[in-house]
């Protein structure tokens, strides 16, 4: 049965979103420090990372499976397994709060969200955020890389669209927030610009100097 491996039991664990606040700054100060969960295109910020995750079938056919990737990869998409062998299909099991079975995650209706899920599974008992702004960044930006393919016809429109969007996923993040702290797992938004309020916020150096700590 596909599952999530608990290969990092006790440790913090970074989660990479693509959000326009994330910079190469950011994730080589992470890189060897801890393990790494990327999700989607923010792979182009840390291709080094030790899994990807990527919901979306269409997001896997556009880079043709991330041959390159060397670590583990996950989506919810089950053409994208039978496309990609290396893909491993992990069940969706609702939409919001925190799923326990290493097999399934809760979707938050977003990739970020779902890292999170996994980084759990992964046995993390900290989690760092990084690029997890929720909103537009400034000039319009939706992404810390280009935007996916695809042709909009109109840009204020799909920016509307858009940030109603990020609304909703902000709105379900609250749902994890009581089930990780059952869990006993610490989340800390280190994103350098984020609308998301739910989880604490603390500049990246600060918490990083107590992952060195407790090294």
């Amino acid at each position: 049965m596909n599952s999530v491996p608990r290969l990092f039991p006790g440790q913090t664990i970074c989660c990479i979103a693509s959000g326009p606040s994330l910079t190469l700054e950011d994730c080589a100060r992470v890189r060897g420090r801890m393990p790494v969960v990327v999700v989607n295109s923010a792979l182009e910020f840390a291709p080094w990372a030790d899994v990807l995750h990527a919901c979306d079938f269409k997001w896997w056919r556009w880079h043709k499976g991330a041959p390159a990737f060397a670590g583990l990869k996950f989506t919810l998409a089950e053409a994208a397994a039978e496309a990609f062998p290396d893909v491993t299909r992990l069940r969706n099991t609702g939409d919001e709060g925190l799923e326990l079975d290493p097999t399934g995650i809760r979707t938050g209706k977003n990739g970020g969200y779902q890292a999170v899920n996994i980084a759990v599974h992964l046995g993390a008992s900290r989690i760092l955020l990084l690029g997890y702004d929720m909103k537009v960044g400034p000039k319009d930006r939706k992404y810390c890389h280009a935007d996916h393919p695809g042709d909009v016809i109109d840009k204020k429109k799909d920016l509307e669209r858009f940030r109603n969007r990020l609304a909703g996923f902000r709105t379900r993040f609250e749902t994890i927030v009581a089930p990780l702290k059952t869990a006993g797992v610490e989340v800390v938004n280190c994103s350098r610009s984020t609308a998301l309020r739910c989880f604490p916020q603390r500049p990246l150096e600060e918490a990083l100097e107590r992952v060195d700590r407790a090294a």
